[in-house]
């Protein structure tokens, strides 16, 4: 039996949604903690590292890790596979998935307070931990704080003038720019990014309490009409 016109179309245009759906690039994943929910955006300016997260995440690497160290007014980092099972006393930040992902910097993606960053080592190409990651909480900054920042850690070189004024009201941690691949952003969920990196930590920044990924997911959007 053949559909009318009119109950055709709709059905058809549902069934492109969900295509569409299927098919788009993940970009939006789901960080539940023992602290609550943190919901974050990946960006396609940087690809690799979006296709590396989301591959990680659909295979739940990232269930059960610790966000391993803490600094307060600077960032929260996890992905150490080492740390799901490790006993409170060990020194984390080590373990690893053994490759790298190649830095992918913009200069429109700066350490703003909420990005979402790749750690890494010191190799000279700044490639990217392949698991490794922080979340920025920073400070914000006067024009004397940025100078001094310009004299001094970054050697002379200038913040540009509209990131200054993001530094200024939002904050962030401008020192890290173009050393560390930014990769996405917060959505939802800074109160608990501030919660975590306000944590009671010991001399290697690791919190005296867990702060644990319990589960992390990409979060899956279909629009229909």
């Amino acid at each position: 039996m053949t559909l009318p016109i009119r109950v055709r179309l709709p059905v058809l245009i549902m069934l492109l949604s969900v295509t569409a759906g299927l098919s788009a690039k993940p970009r939006r994943i789901r960080i539940v903690t023992n602290y609550g929910t943190i919901l974050v955006e990946l960006y396609d300016q940087t690809p690799k590292h979006r296709d590396n997260f989301v591959k990680l995440v659909r295979k739940h690497f990232y269930d059960s890790l610790l966000f391993h160290r803490v600094i307060p007014k600077f960032m929260i980092q996890g992905g150490d596979p080492t740390s799901k099972r490790a006993a409170g006393t060990v020194k984390l930040g080590e373990g690893d998935v053994g490759y790298t992902v190649p830095a992918e910097f913009d200069t429109t993606l700066f350490h703003v307070r909420g990005v979402l960053a790749a750690a890494r080592d010191d190799n000279p190409a700044k490639a990217s931990s392949g698991c490794q990651f922080y979340i920025v909480e920073g400070k914000t900054y006067t024009d004397a704080g940025l100078d001094s920042l310009e004299r001094n850690r970054l050697g002379g070189k200038k913040i540009p003038f509209s990131h200054r004024e993001v530094y200024k009201t939002i904050g962030g941690t401008p020192w890290l720019d173009m050393n560390y691949t930014v990769f996405g952003k917060v959505l939802s969920g800074m109160e608990v990014v501030d919660t975590i990196a306000g944590l009671k930590r010991d001399g290697n920044n690791r919190p005296l309490s867990d702060a644990r990924m319990l589960k992390v997911r990409i979060v899956k959007k279909f629009l229909f009409f």
